[in-house]
């Protein structure tokens, strides 16, 4: 995913929404649904690294609670 602007969640999500809705309908050719194929997977690993990020935090935050409580 070089060369391409950074995407938020949402913008990475929505248009991964877009790609899965092209390769479903069938209506490309097998280079194109290749390269969509190959994009969707560059989002999904894109919004996966998003949400592995918001775990990690939820994590820290709740471990920094405990520990205050103790």
């Amino acid at each position: 995913m070089t060369d391409q602007p950074k995407l938020t969640y949402e913008q990475a999500r929505e248009e991964l929404v877009e790609v899965v809705k092209k390769l479903e309908s069938g209506g490309e050719s097998l280079a194109d649904s290749m390269a969509l194929w190959q994009r969707g997977e560059e989002l999904a690993k894109l919004c996966q690294g998003f949400l592995d990020g918001a775990r990690e935090q939820v994590e820290k935050a709740r471990a920094a609670e405990q520990s205050s409580d103790e």
